[in-house]
């Protein structure tokens, strides 16, 4: 409502409270009139002052600086930029709409102060763990380094496979950092995905034959499957996954790779035939170092960032990944990629 507005009902409503009252003392409609025109006056004119000096200012100032934080600007532009000719309307809403937009920057603040502590928490944990091994190898490797020497070089080779622990635990935190940092740019050619595909299944075969597990394409690809990415992070892609896969594999179990095309995507799945996972782990299954069994996760080795990182590189893509599995049936990832135009 405008401040004229607000004024004339106001200044009418004073006018006939008094209009009213004069009438009752005077019985005369001369003085109803008099009376009604002259309160009406003044009471326009008084109100309109105050609320123009005392009130409308006040919230065309605090519209003026709600707007002004709203749009990131200084707050001392507030004073002389333009204003809503309708604040009080306005700022309700202004107001209404700040509130809103602040109270979901504090809960997205709240998670990510909860997800600081988890990976603290993580981060201290996952390093620790081969940090306190090396240094009992250590100390034990002093003991027995001349009455036996041939125990003294297990304890070494152990340490060894700890320090490489480490080394792998620094390698991958470093790299999601600079994914998420923007230091690792993606760098688009087109290339066949087959053919890649192919390559890491490969590379990875003496992996998969520990198990006697079989890496294998669904269907025949003889045409090429070009892609728009980076080869060498959709490389880092598929390692991850095939490895992952490998790990909590059965005996004899296998790894399958698909290829949908879309209108203008490919959706690739590779699918597992391993121990499964509950549906309940399912949303959290690419946060970093989230380990459904902590126990089998560190006997099979790994960092837990594999799945993240697959995840970061994806997003940078502008790409998506999901996932599905049944317990004791397998576990299938699908990610899409873009087409070479």
């Amino acid at each position: 409502m405008k401040l004229s507005v607000l004024v004339l009902f106001t200044a009418l409503a004073v006018a006939l409270s008094i209009g009213m009252v004069n009438f009752y003392f005077q019985h005369s409609w001369y003085f109803l009139a008099i009376s009604f025109g002259v309160s009406f006056l003044s009471s326009f004119l008084v109100f309109y002052y105050l609320i123009e000096k005392y009130i409308y200012t006040k919230i065309k100032l605090i519209y003026k600086l709600i707007h002004n934080l709203k749009l990131g600007k200084d707050l001392k532009d507030a004073l002389g930029e333009y204003v809503s000719p309708d604040p009080i309307n306005d700022v309700e809403h202004e107001v209404m709409e700040w509130a809103g937009a602040k109270k979901k920057e504090i809960d997205l603040l709240k998670k990510q102060e909860q997800f600081r502590k988890e990976f603290l928490s993580n981060v201290s944990h996952e390093f620790k763990t081969p940090l306190f091994a090396i240094q009992g190898y250590i100390e034990t490797l002093q003991d027995c380094l001349i009455d036996d020497p041939d125990q003294a070089l297990i304890f070494l080779k152990k340490a060894g496979k700890n320090v490489e622990r480490l080394s792998y635990l620094i390698n991958d935190l470093d790299a999601i950092s600079k994914l998420e940092s923007g230091e690792s740019p993606i760098n688009y050619q087109k290339f066949d995905f087959v053919v890649l595909a192919k390559d890491v299944m490969e590379s990875l075969e003496d992996s998969a034959q520990i198990k006697s597990n079989k890496l294998f394409f669904k269907d025949k690809y003889t045409a090429p499957t070009m892609v728009f990415a980076d080869r060498e992070k959709i490389r880092q892609v598929m390692i991850n996954l095939i490895v992952n896969s490998i790990k909590y594999s059965v005996e004899n179990g296998d790894t399958a790779i698909k290829i949908f095309e879309l209108h203008d995507q490919f959706l690739i799945e590779v699918t597992d035939s391993g121990i499964g996972i509950e549906e309940k782990h399912l949303p959290r299954l690419f946060e970093r170092f989230y380990r459904i069994d902590s126990h089998r996760a560190r006997e099979v080795g790994g960092t837990g960032l594999g799945l993240a990182i697959v995840k970061h590189i994806l997003e940078a893509h502008e790409q998506t990944i999901s996932v599905r599995s049944t317990p004791g049936i397998g576990t299938t990832f699908a990610f899409t990629l873009q087409k070479a135009g």
